[in-house]
């Protein structure tokens, strides 16, 4: 039985999280008009894809193979506790009148069961628990690692070089981006269609497991002189690529190209991110503060609609002290989630798949030096 390694922290990453959260926040809190929440969920995307696949090559480096039963095993314990808790919690609440409700049957039930983002696709919010909406990026995260792990393994087997591997995910993105273009030129879809269902997001994962197989920064060591490029030339033309993303309007363009543009303009940042964790326009996303929110952030993603539309309706004050008010609640019942749901189940999932240590001499030293047992899964 092969024991896969320990999962590690990789720097940046936490900060990344927080950041991305903190977007999507503020977009709910009622900054939707000039914060991008929309990003945040892109980032959230393209980081589970880089994340996973890293500690599957990890894994596959370590141990010569990639274990499905581990990789469901620690997967179902990692999302579904939270994810039916607060699921619950939500229904509770709307029952009780402390948010719109009551909860419906079906709605509920399609979120149980991981087609969120399919049912408001057909319906719209009509019917879901207030809050609750966000549950539709969680569906899609399920439906994507369903397969993924297989074609990793797959790919692995049938292309020896990690660039042939890249440039067939690559392939597949530039196909989801000609079935996105197909609905909104040829079909006339209406803008959920291509930004709520799996068939249409789940090229946002795969930018990020793209990174994850060539070039990684976690993993792959920098070519002479590639430190200086990604800093003084890639990372600015991202930077310029996600502001033409955010500032092109044109809704037919939104719905099509955005995601693309956007989950390349991600690479460079990821890169510099992580190799320059110390840099002064990167040292924020490792501040000890900024960690927490990113430890705490899958919870606090879940939590933070459903506390926002509480506080709402329970306090009748301005929008900035709602949103103060709110964000305080998330953090303490997401700190309470972690410490009362998560962690116990991150140490089940150690025992139950049989976590060793990882070899420090066989990972790059930003990696090895910040192993730990539980780091955040997005």
């Amino acid at each position: 039985m092969s024991r896969p390694q320990a999962p590690v922290q990789i720097p940046s990453l936490d900060g990344i999280r927080a950041g991305s959260f903190i977007l999507v926040f503020l977009a709910h809190a009622g900054l939707e008009n000039v914060v991008p929440g929309g990003v945040g969920v892109t980032t959230f995307f393209f980081l589970s894809g880089f994340l996973i696949t890293t500690l599957m090559r990890q894994e596959l480096a370590e141990t010569g193979e990639v274990s499905f039963k581990h990789f469901y095993l620690r997967r179902v314990l990692r999302i579904m506790p939270p994810f039916y808790a607060v699921l619950l919690l939500a229904a509770l609440l709307s029952s009780l009148g402390a948010i719109a409700g009551p909860p419906q049957y079906k709605p509920l039930l399609a979120q149980a069961l991981h087609f969120a983002n399919y049912w408001a696709v057909r319906h719209g919010s009509q019917g879901q628990i207030a809050g609750t909406g966000v549950y539709w990026s969680l569906a899609v995260e399920e439906h994507f690692y369903l397969l993924f792990p297989a074609i990793f393994v797959l790919l692995h087997r049938a292309l020896r070089r990690p660039l042939h591997r890249a440039a067939f995910l690559w392939g597949i993105c530039l196909l989801i981006l000609a079935w996105r273009c197909a609905l909104v030129f040829g079909a006339g879809v209406v803008p959920d269609r291509t930004y709520l269902a799996s068939d249409t997001r789940i090229d946002s994962i795969l930018f990020g497991c793209v990174l994850a197989l060539v070039k990684n920064p976690a993993l792959d060591r920098e070519g002479p002189g590639e430190r200086m490029r990604w800093l003084r030339v890639m990372l600015p033309a991202g930077g310029g690529l996600m502001l033409l993303s955010l500032l092109f309007r044109d809704p037919r363009f939104r719905e099509t190209f955005r995601y693309s543009v956007q989950g390349v303009a991600l690479y460079p940042f990821f890169v510099c991110a992580v190799r320059n964790p110390g840099l002064s326009v990167f040292r924020l996303l490792n501040h000890r503060l900024v960690q927490r929110i990113g430890v705490l952030s899958y919870s606090l993603y879940l939590v933070h609609h459903v506390v926002i539309l509480g506080v709402r309706r329970a306090f009748q004050i301005h929008p900035v002290l709602q949103a103060v008010i709110a964000f305080a609640i998330s953090f303490l019942v997401a700190s309470a989630i972690w410490r009362w749901i998560e962690r116990p189940c991150a140490r089940l999932r150690q025992r139950l798949t049989h976590h060793a240590p990882a070899t420090p001499d066989r990972l790059p030293a930003r990696v090895a030096s910040a192993a730990r047992a539980d780091p955040p899964v997005p």
